[in-house]
């Protein structure tokens, strides 16, 4: 993939434009921070160029000076809540989070339990946590929250909050997931700092939507993308047009809430420092974009990925048509469809040519490369196997693993663990080339190839079990399938 984001630039520049925000708010701000810390493979993926542990490296320029507070809903702990990503629940993301941070060389200072109303989970985390030597803090439900603003900005709302003691100039605050209740906090906290006569500020951390760019920018519309489960909607930020006559970008809950966000600083201030709601943000990736239409390319894959991704979620019933939809009304908007794909046109060609299920990889450097399902190994096998051995120019003719080799692995698979495939998936494929490797020259070029598949385009022309889906997110292949199911 071309490259289009400065990612050295992003680093200097927003360190710079968050220390400056500091220096608004008397040496102490509370910045509510959006998506990921890291492993934000999204913004990779739309911004070429961007790491995906960009956001953290910032954040350790400025680690001095930084405290996390880690938030969680109670809600969310009472009912188990997992990261659909990782598959572990919210609470032990938390601790994840935690130890990530630290070990990274970041101070954690504690844990918010928001949204409390005497809930068992919640006191049996809190417990748990003080056994860890971990502080924990609990943040009550507001009634009437968030537009009882006299009741919010008043010691039976806010003032009814833990106090959660702070003691650097910037705190960031992050959260498992969406709904934990980060800008409550923040907010409570400015409320708490006032009453000690600290004049404490907020600022967002939000990369997505990128304000300046334009609505419709490939870049946004794939946030929207990204977001269509939870039907987030790129707006025109009216406020900020109104103010300074500028058009910029937010999205709609963050437009939505602005009037209560204004009505609660004038509360805890007597006025409010924001003007708009793309005021609060502090973010600078859009200025660090220098190759525009690299990142529109990138976005458009990513639209299309995000479809795919829909259709088979709902094919399993994972998803609501609704998502679909919007999916593809995006398409339409950026004025692309599924052809748009490459591998995905491979993929479908190869499969209509032969009558069975087939595949295809786009390599880093445009070659396109196909396979289909055989007597002996499954299509993602096959193509793994077609990638490697083009990538170490091994002629497509050799057998990097002997028929002989095979026949034992699907009787294994067939007559003692009862399977129905006795075709080899990807793992097994690769675990009998380690196998071969130490003995046979090739098998060992063909494995030294595998990174390099990180960053390709892989479509199949039907759904893939789990062992296939989770062996090309291991290589960091951008997959997609067609909604069929394998008969």
């Amino acid at each position: 993939m071309k490259k289009g984001f400065d990612n050295d630039k992003y680093l200097k520049i927003q360190s710079e434009h968050i220390k400056e925000r500091i220096s608004h708010f008397g040496n102490k701000l509370y910045l509510e921070f959006g998506g990921k810390l890291f492993d934000d493979f999204h913004a990779s993926r739309v911004l070429p160029g961007f790491e995906p542990d960009s956001k953290l490296k910032m954040l350790l320029q400025l680690a001095d000076m930084a405290e996390i507070i880690i938030v969680i809903s109670a809600l969310d702990i009472e009912k188990n809540k997992v990261r659909g990503d990782l598959g572990i629940t919210y609470d032990k993301d938390v601790l994840r989070l935690r130890q990530e941070f630290m070990d990274r060389g970041l101070f954690v200072g504690s844990v918010v339990i928001t949204h409390y109303c005497g809930q068992e989970g919640a006191k049996a985390f809190a417990k748990r946590l003080k056994k860890l030597g971990i502080k924990s803090y609990f943040h009550y439900l507001i009634e009437g929250y968030p537009n009882n603003v006299a009741l919010i900005d008043s010691d039976k709302g806010y003032g009814k909050n833990d106090y959660v003691e702070t003691s650097r100039p910037l705190v960031v605050v992050t959260a498992p997931g969406p709904g934990s209740g980060k800008m409550a906090v923040c907010l409570s906290q400015l409320y708490n700092e006032n009453v000690r006569g600290v004049k404490a500020g907020y600022a967002k951390f939000e990369t997505f939507p990128i304000w300046n760019l334009p609505l419709k920018h490939p870049v946004n519309l794939a946030y929207e993308a990204a977001t269509a489960d939870l039907n987030d909607v790129n707006m025109i930020d009216p406020w900020h047009l109104e103010a300074y006559g500028v058009t910029t970008v937010n999205y709609n809950r963050d437009i939505e809430i602005y009037p209560v966000l204004d009505a609660i600083f004038k509360g805890i201030f007597g006025e409010n420092p924001y003007k708009s709601p793309t005021d609060m943000g502090v973010n600078m990736a859009g200025n660090c974009i220098f190759d525009d239409e690299a990142c529109c390319y990138a976005s458009r894959q990513e639209i299309i990925r995000r479809y795919y991704t829909a259709l088979c979620n709902l094919a399993d019933g994972k998803c609501e048509e609704s998502e679909v939809n919007k999916l593809s009304l995006l398409m339409q908007q950026a004025k692309i469809t599924p052809a748009d794909r490459l591998v995905t046109v491979a993929a479908n060609k190869r499969a209509e040519k032969s009558g069975l299920p087939a595949a295809a990889i786009e390599l880093n450097d445009g070659t396109i490369i196909t396979s289909e399902t055989s007597d002996l190994l499954g299509t993602c096998a096959a193509l793994v196997l077609n990638a490697i051995k083009h990538l170490a120019g091994i002629d497509h003719s050799v057998k990097l693993i002997p028929a002989a080799m095979i026949a034992p692995i699907q009787n294994m698979k067939v007559n003692y663990l009862q399977g129905n495939n006795p075709r080899l998936h990807t793992d097994e494929v690769l675990v009998a080339l380690s196998m071969l490797s130490p003995n046979d020259e090739n098998c060992k070029k063909a494995l030294e190839q595998l990174p390099a598949l990180k960053g390709c385009q892989v479509h199949t022309s039907v759904m893939l079990s789990e062992v296939d889906r989770k062996i090309f997110k291991k290589l960091g292949v951008d997959l997609t399938s067609d909604p069929v199911k394998k008969c």
